[in-house]
C-alpha cells in the first residue's frame, strides 16, 4: 500500500476491503497478460494481468462479504483510482454500476474528483461516461450545467468524459442543446477530447445529417482537423473542399468495434 498512501488516508473499514483487494489481485496475477495488454495501451498499462472475469468475481465477493453502500462504493473509488493500476480502477467502476440505482449526488463528487486527480487513461475514462455519468444524469442528480462546469477541468479526461457523456442525450435532448454544450470546448488541444467529440458528432449525424454538417462547417477553420476526421471517417487534408457536404460515412462501425487493434479491449460492465 505504500503507492496508495503516498496519495490517500484510508479508514479502517476501507483498509480492511483494499486489502482484501490487494490480496486477490496479487494471487491472481499474471504478468504475459501485462505485457500482452500493454502493447494496446499507449498512455501505459500498470496492471496485475486479471481478465474481466476475475475482476467481477471480486467485486461479487466484495460485495458479499461487505456490503458497502453506494456512498462508501464513491468514496473508495479515489484511492483505488490512486494505486494507479489497472484492474482497482476497473473495479471501482463495476462495483458503483452494481448500484446505479441507488446513485446520489456524492457519487457526482467523488467522479469529478477521480478524474481530475487521478483516472489516466481511456478505458476508465469512457466506462465513466458510459456507465456511470449517464445513470447521474437520469436519475436527476446532475444536470447538464452540472457537466458543463467540467469542460474547464485541468483534466483532459474530465473534459472528454463531459463530451462523451453527451452520447446518452442523443435521445432525450434536442440535437441544438448538445451542440451548445460542445461548443465551447471546439478549440481544445488535447486529443483524446478532440476524439471524443468527433464520436459524438458522428453518432449525431446518424440521426441529424444536415445539423451536424452545418455545424462542422461553421466551426471548420478554428476545430483542429482530427475532430473533423473522427466525426466524418475521413482523413480531410481539403477541409474546404470536402466540409461542405452531408458526409455520413456508411462504412463507419460501432465505438465498441472501434480501434480495437491499437488498444486492450474495453470491459463489458455487466
Amino acid at each position: 500500500m505504500t503507492l496508495l498512501l503516498a496519495r490517500t488516508q484510508l479508514t479502517p473499514r476501507q483498509a480492511e476491503i483494499f486489502n482484501y483487494c490487494e490480496s486477490y489481485f496479487f494471487a491472481h496475477e499474471n504478468p504475459s497478460l501485462v505485457y500482452k495488454n500493454s502493447r494496446y495501451n499507449m498512455e501505459g498499462y500498470d496492471a496485475f494481468g486479471l481478465d474481466e472475469y476475475q475482476i467481477k468475481e471480486l467485486r461479487n465477493h466484495i460485495l458479499s462479504t461487505f456490503q458497502p453502500s453506494v456512498t462508501e462504493l464513491a468514496e473508495l473509488a479515489y484511492p483505488f483510482f490512486a494505486t494507479g493500476k489497472y484492474e482497482f480502477g476497473t473495479l471501482a467502476i463495476f462495483l458503483l454500476k452494481k448500484h446505479s440505482s441507488l446513485f446520489n449526488r456524492r457519487v457526482y463528487e467523488e467522479m469529478k474528483h477521480c478524474l481530475d486527480e487521478v483516472v489516466e487513461n481511456w478505458t476508465h475514462s469512457d466506462l465513466i461516461a458510459t456507465k456511470i455519468t449517464p445513470v447521474l444524469l437520469e436519475l436527476e442528480i446532475a444536470s447538464m450545467d452540472d457537466f458543463a462546469s467540467w469542460l474547464n477541468s485541468e483534466s483532459k479526461w474530465t473534459r472528454r468524459v463531459a463530451v462523451v457523456t453527451m452520447l446518452y442525450q442523443k435521445e432525450h435532448l434536442p440535437v441544438q442543446e448538445i451542440l451548445d454544450f460542445i461548443r465551447p470546448i471546439m478549440q481544445d488541444k488535447a486529443r483524446c477530447v478532440q476524439q471524443g467529440i468527433g464520436w459524438l458528432l458522428r453518432e449525431l449525424s446518424e440521426s441529424y445529417p444536415q445539423e451536424i454538417a452545418d455545424f462542422i462547417t461553421q466551426n471548420k477553420d478554428s476545430a483542429d482537423p482530427i475532430i473533423i476526421q473522427y466525426a466524418t471517417g475521413k482523413n480531410y487534408k481539403d477541409r474546404e473542399n470536402n466540409i461542405h457536404r452531408p458526409y455520413i460515412n456508411k462504412g463507419y462501425k460501432s465505438r465498441s468495434n472501434y480501434n480495437k487493434k491499437k488498444r486492450h479491449k474495453e470491459p463489458n460492465n455487466e
